[in-house]
């Protein structure tokens, strides 16, 4: 199996990494903003929707162990989100950009329930990486116009 590893360095890869991160799921405590490296990074166990394109249901949807990393960070805020619960579940909905101040603004990593991190940002300068670790998941993350079955974090 080929490891997934994309560059966004614009508002169109950016797109790209969010499709492959929908319905990630990762702990708050695997989130870091390092302020000194202009970087915020974090971990996450992303549904592997390549595969699960081609599979029929149950016939081996997995999870893959990833990394994503911005640089350029000059800042971030969290929404409804408790660094001290740093065992807390997020599931990520999107990754979307608002320009400011161009090439700079401000990207959004959206969660289920309303938990927003805001990253200010001098350019768009991101990486998804898989790390390997890959097992398989009985359930395919559904959403409202999907006719599959019911939506899971496993």
């Amino acid at each position: 199996m080929d490891l997934l590893k994309l560059i966004a360095l614009d508002e169109e890869d950016l797109k790209i990494v969010s499709a492959h991160l929908q319905d990630a799921v990762l702990r708050v405590g695997d989130m870091a903003f390092l302020p000194r490296e202009h970087r915020f990074a974090v971990l996450l166990n992303r549904f592997d929707w390549l595969s699960a394109e081609t599979k029929p249901a149950g016939e081996g949807f997995r999870r893959q162990r990833c990394g994503l990393r911005f640089e350029k960070v000059l800042n971030a805020q969290i929404k409804n989100v408790s660094l001290q619960r740093r065992s807390d579940a997020l599931e990520l909905l999107a990754i979307d950009f608002e320009e400011h101040n161009p090439p700079g603004g401000y990207i959004t990593l959206t969660f289920a329930g309303g938990a927003a991190v805001r990253l200010e940002v001098d350019c768009i300068e991101a990486e998804l990486r898989d790390l390997g670790l890959v097992w398989k998941t009985g359930k395919k993350p559904n959403h409202p116009d999907d006719q599959s079955e019911t939506k899971t974090a496993s």
